[in-house]
């Protein structure tokens, strides 16, 4: 479900608003209620009660360490793919692209009216910030994606995880 949740805000555009993100951040926030306590239990059910105290600090330390991975993963992808993407989209501008026109909210028919070749300063002046918006959704939805699978990953992880006889 939390993958689900995940999956589902992977699709977002420059025009994407509240009621667009409300469902899945509703699924994700359902689903997370899940994904707490049985980790917990599995790391420490088994554990006898003189340990659990020294255990619990150890998994809240890993868990942390996950979390700012995870967080330096996001970062990551988003700050590192953004450029590439607003590359991307500006050669498919200067090239007549009309989805790319359409990806950064800009009206197709002002693209087929604008001459050939490199636009000059006013107009990437006035297009960079757009570009800039597209690129950024772009690689959010990338990470959205990458979040997506890390989840289904441990979603196949989850049979491999045994009941230990408490001690």
């Amino acid at each position: 479900m939390f993958a689900i949740g995940l999956a589902l805000s992977m699709f977002e555009t420059v025009d994407t608003d509240f009621d667009a993100m409300f469902w899945p951040q509703l699924i994700r926030g359902v689903a997370i209620m899940f994904c707490l306590l049985p980790p917990t239990w599995l790391a420490l059910g088994g554990l006898p009660e003189a340990q659990v105290p020294d255990a619990s600090g150890l998994y809240n330390l890993m868990r942390n360490l996950g979390g700012a991975i995870g967080i330096a993963l996001i970062d990551t992808i988003i700050y590192g793919r953004t450029n590439i993407h607003a590359e991307a989209l500006r050669t498919r501008l200067i090239a007549g692209d009309v989805t790319a026109a359409q990806a950064i909210g800009l009206d197709p028919l002002l693209l087929s009216n604008s001459p050939a070749g490199p636009p000059d300063a006013d107009i990437e002046a006035l297009l960079r910030p757009m570009v800039e918006k597209a690129a950024l959704v772009l690689s959010a939805n990338e990470a959205w994606l990458v979040l997506a699978l890390f989840a289904l990953l441990g979603l196949l992880l989850v049979p491999f995880a045994w009941k230990r006889p408490r001690v």
